[in-house]
Parts: structure tokens; C-alpha cells; sequence
């Protein structure tokens, strides 16, 4: 039952992002109004509650969650901030706790500057709640922009990596720390002789090395206790993460295309060829099956893809008087019919044949002279050109109609707190808008991450820097492999008309599109073959 006395709990928070912003939305602002107000209005403040330095994205918040705990006492009928956006910023879950919880338990809320009274009607708070999201997430792509910016210059904007130490003269940049730059380079030292990651931290653990959180927290970084506790002795392989969304706390995997990575930004600690062949190695230390002679072990491995499904080529093949090369071949797993995801047009290709065709590209490559590859990085600048020109447009185009999607909304929001549209009507347009401007999102994404790539002259020049470390190939390696291609897909073989089974006298057509890294594909994908000899003719 509500007592006839005004009993309040007032609630104060700021964000660190706000908190640089100036002193409107100081937390002693925010008293000084809430204060005032309470004493013309003969409101008794039984207790404050504060958020200093908390988002509002979500209201798992020490502050809130004690006066949500506070007010199941029943010692107050009254909560009180100084706007909608300090209780927070999430458009359902402020909604829900103004016009809701606290109703349902009796509870009579206040936000002074906005007019916002549970116990009124109150038309405009559809629209203020919704404004304060578009706050919320248009300072989250603001911040980040900052940062991946800062990133795309090569500035780095996070914790120093474990072998690094911020620069002294200058903090946007790293240098090695001499105190841990031997343990990573020891751990490489290990994953190149072929050590899996499992067996490196059970070395490192067992020599008593110093794991990189205990470090932080005992020679470089103000940790608080609660931080300092999850530091430990044991040595272990994590991933690279980011929270799943603006509101979440919840940590993802950030996929490989997200990545941002630069060049030539800060000294290493190990040498390209070393960082490739560790990455080999961990590869192939995920397979049991690099232990036994008699498997056959492909060097294109986790590389290799049929055009037709998408799925990953194995080994397959039999072995004849002792022959093994000879009848090897590397298949769609789709292929078989027991399949779940039968490949009508699996690819099928000769082992020896695809070395062969990557190891006469990559001998055409290096015999390329200095004219040559000028003339080829002059194409793929002018090409590159055109299409950033064409792709900044689009960019343009898109991010337009996003932010005409987004003023829709509100308006929309709008209109369904004045009567105009209903709320089914409501959802509905909003269901379609958030389907088109997520869609759109995503092609912005795309374009965006073109226009963040290596600028197409430097690619070029790296990977042709990288060609002229050889004078020819004559066998062709994991290492080297890995060095020069990102991706292969095979398409299925083209029999000539009339011919349902290809035999060894009928010559066949086939799809290999090799992409290199750095510059992606540059050569045409069809290549003939003849069916038991090596490629005849490169198309």
C-alpha cells in the first residue's frame, strides 16, 4: 500500500564517454537537480544510488541492481533521475522499468528534465526512448571509426601485445619489451621445430615462465583485485574475441575478414618465414594423421576447395604395384552419395597435377622480369582505381540511405505515440526497415573493408618482393605454399561432347582458380588437361 509521504531512492550515472564531454551530465549535476527538485516538491531522499563511469547500453550495474534490491524493502514509493537517458539508454529495457517494473511494484518514477511521470500519460516517451538508443549506438560507430582509423594508420589503440611495451616517445606505437620478447620468440622457436600449442604452454608452465596476465598485473598495469585474481602460472591458448554486439557483455569470435591488419608498423620479434612455418606447423599438429607414413599428406591442405560446394578437397585414391603419386587424387567430400550434402558436380583433380600447375605459375612468377612486373602492378592500379572510384559512390549511396532509414523510424516511433499508425502497423515497417538497413550494412561492410586493404601497389610489390627469394622452384613445399596462396577452388571436369566417363586418351577441361596472397587471382581459371599425363596447355 503507498504511504501518503514521498519516500525516494534517486538514481545517478555517467558513462566515461560523458564523462569527457563536460559537466552538464556530472554525476554532481545530476544531484544538484535531483536535490532541488526533492525540496520544492516536499520529496524525503531515503537513499542514492550511483553508476559513475557505467554504460547505459545494459542495467547489469552495481548502482541499479542495489536500489532494484532496496526497493523490495518497501522503505520507498518514489524513484527519481535526472532524465530518461541516466536510467539508461536501451530503448526496450528503459521502457520496460519506466512504464513496468515500477509500476508494478508500486514504485513512482520521475525523470525531471524530460517531464517523464509513470503516473501520467505520457505521449513523447516512445520517442525519447528511442532517441536515447540512437545516442547509444551512434557513439559506439562513432568511437569505433576513431579506432579502426587509428588502426588503418598503423596507431595502435589497445593493450600492448604480450613482447611489447608502449613507445616512451610516442604512445601510439610499440616497441619490443626486452623483459618478454624472449619468451615469444621462444615459442615460435618451439612451433617451427613442430611443437603443437598444447605442448608449448606445458613447457612453458613447467620452466615457471611468466604468463602474460601475471606480468600485466605485476610489473605494468593497474590492475584491480578483482582483475589481479584471474592471473595465474599456467600457460594456455586463447582466441581472438570482441562483444557480440553494442549491449553485450558477452565475448565472440571475431572473424578472420574483420581483422584488421597493417604492415611494417612496429619492429618484429620474428622473422615471415618463421611466423608462416609456426603457422603450418599448429595447422598440421590439429591432425592425428601427420604421425603415420602411410597416409598421404597433402601440401595444399586447409587451402583447397571445390568451386561447386564450397566443401574442402581430401586425399583419395588407391595405391597400384606399389604406386601411390600416380593414383593420387584430392575430392569434394561431398562426392559420395552417403553425403548429407551430396555434390552432384564434386571436383576431382590429380595430386601431381595441381603441384605441377602451381609450380609452373609460380616459376612464370619468378622469371617475370622488373619491366614485367611493373607493367602488371600498373594494370592492377588503374583496374583498382576504377573500381574504388565506383565502390566510394556506392559507400555513399548506402550510407545515405541508412541514415534516411534510421530518421524513418524515429519518425515512425513518432507518429505511433501521436496515433497516427498503430502498433501493429509499427512493427511491421519496422521489421522491413531493420531487414533493408541491416542488408545494406552488410555491403557497407564490404566496401569498407576494400577500401581498408593494403594499398594495391604495396601488395604487389610485397608479393613480387617475396617471388625474388627464389631463382626456380624445383620442389614444391608446405612452406612455399603457404607463403604464396590463400585459396585454391577446383571445379569439376568438362568432358567433350559425347563422352559421360573420361578415360586416359580423352582430354578434359577443369576449373582451377588459384588466389595468391597479396593480389588475389590473376589468371584465367579454365586449364586443359589430358587425363594421365601432366597439364598440357595452361588456357
Amino acid at each position: 500500500m503507498k504511504t501518503a509521504v514521498a519516500l525516494a531512492d534517486i538514481y545517478l550515472r555517467l558513462s566515461r564517454e560523458e564523462a569527457s564531454s563536460g559537466e552538464s551530465q556530472s554525476i554532481n549535476n545530476q544531484r544538484n537537480i535531483i536535490r532541488q527538485y526533492c525540496s520544492d516538491h516536499g520529496i524525503t531522499i531515503v537513499r542514492e544510488f550511483v553508476d559513475d563511469g557505467f554504460s547505459g547500453s545494459n542495467f547489469i550495474r552495481p548502482g541499479f541492481q542495489a536500489m532494484l534490491n532496496h526497493i523490495k524493502t518497501g522503505l520507498v514509493n518514489m524513484v527519481i533521475t535526472k532524465d530518461l537517458s541516466r536510467l539508461g539508454r536501451d530503448m526496450s529495457e528503459s521502457s520496460y522499468y519506466a512504464e513496468s517494473f515500477f509500476p508494478e511494484h508500486d514504485i513512482h518514477y520521475l525523470a525531471i528534465s524530460d517531464g517523464f511521470d509513470s503516473e501520467q500519460v505520457n505521449l513523447m516517451a516512445p520517442f525519447q526512448f528511442a532517441m536515447n538508443d540512437v545516442y547509444l549506438r551512434d557513439c559506439s560507430r562513432k568511437i569505433k571509426q576513431v579506432i579502426k582509423q587509428k588502426r588503418v594508420r598503423g596507431e595502435y589503440c589497445a593493450c600492448p601485445p604480450f613482447g611489447y611495451m608502449r613507445n616512451p616517445n610516442d604512445k601510439s606505437s610499440i616497441v619490443p619489451d626486452p623483459n618478454t620478447a624472449p619468451i615469444v620468440q621462444r615459442i615460435y622457436a618451439l612451433a617451427v621445430k613442430g611443437c603443437s600449442a598444447h605442448s608449448i604452454a606445458n613447457i612453458l608452465t613447467d620452466e615457471s615462465v611468466i604468463t602474460p596476465l601475471k606480468y600485466r598485473v605485476m610489473y605494468r598495469d593497474n590492475f584491480s583485485d578483482k582483475g589481479a585474481a584471474h592471473a595465474t602460472d599456467i600457460w594456455n591458448v586463447l582466441g581472438m574475441t570482441k562483444k557480440a554486439s553494442v549491449k553485450s557483455k558477452k565475448k565472440v569470435n571475431i572473424p578472420e575478414d574483420e581483422w584488421c591488419i597493417t604492415y611494417n608498423t612496429h619492429t618484429p620479434l620474428i622473422t615471415q618465414e618463421e611466423y608462416d612455418t609456426a603457422q603450418y606447423n599448429m595447422g598440421m599438429n590439429t591432425k592425428s594423421w601427420s604421425k603415420y607414413d602411410n597416409v598421404r599428406k597433402s601440401i595444399f591442405n586447409g587451402l583447397i576447395f571445390c568451386k561447386n560446394c564450397g566443401s574442402a578437397l581430401c586425399s583419395s585414391g588407391s595405391v597400384y604395384k606399389g604406386e601411390r603419386v600416380k593414383y593420387w587424387y584430392l575430392s569434394c567430400l561431398n562426392i559420395p552419395k552417403r553425403s548429407t550434402n551430396h555434390c552432384e558436380h564434386g571436383a576431382r583433380i590429380k595430386y601431381a597435377d595441381l603441384v605441377e600447375i602451381v609450380k609452373s605459375e609460380l616459376n612464370h612468377f619468378i622469371s617475370l622480369s622488373k619491366k614485367d612486373i611493373d607493367e602488371i602492378i600498373d594494370v592492377a592500379i588503374k583496374e583498382s582505381s576504377k573500381n574504388a572510384y565506383q565502390e566510394k559512390d556506392s559507400l555513399k549511396s548506402i550510407e545515405k540511405r541508412i541514415a534516411d532509414i534510421d530518421n524513418i523510424i524515429l519518425k515512425l516511433y513518432n507518429d505511433n505515440a501521436l496515433g497516427k499508425i498503430s502498433d501493429e502497423q509499427l512493427s511491421l515497417m519496422i521489421a522491413k526497415l531493420n531487414k533493408e538497413s541491416a542488408s545494406l550494412k552488410e555491403r557497407a561492410k564490404e566496401l569498407q573493408k576494400k577500401s581498408d586493404e593494403q594499398p594495391i601497389d604495396e601488395a604487389y610489390k610485397t608479393f613480387f618482393h617475396l617471388i625474388e627469394q627464389y631463382n626456380h622452384i624445383d620442389e614444391l613445399t608446405p612452406e612455399i605454399v603457404r607463403t604464396f596462396i590463400e585459396r585454391i577452388e577446383v571445379g569439376e571436369k568438362i568432358l567433350p561432347d559425347g563422352y559421360k566417363v573420361a578415360s586416359h586418351s580423352i582430354p578434359f577441361r577443369q576449373d582451377v582458380k588459384i588466389t595468391y596472397r597479396f593480389i588475389g587471382n590473376i589468371g584465367k581459371d579454365e586449364r586443359a588437361f589430358n587425363q594421365d599425363d601432366l597439364p598440357s596447355k595452361i588456357a
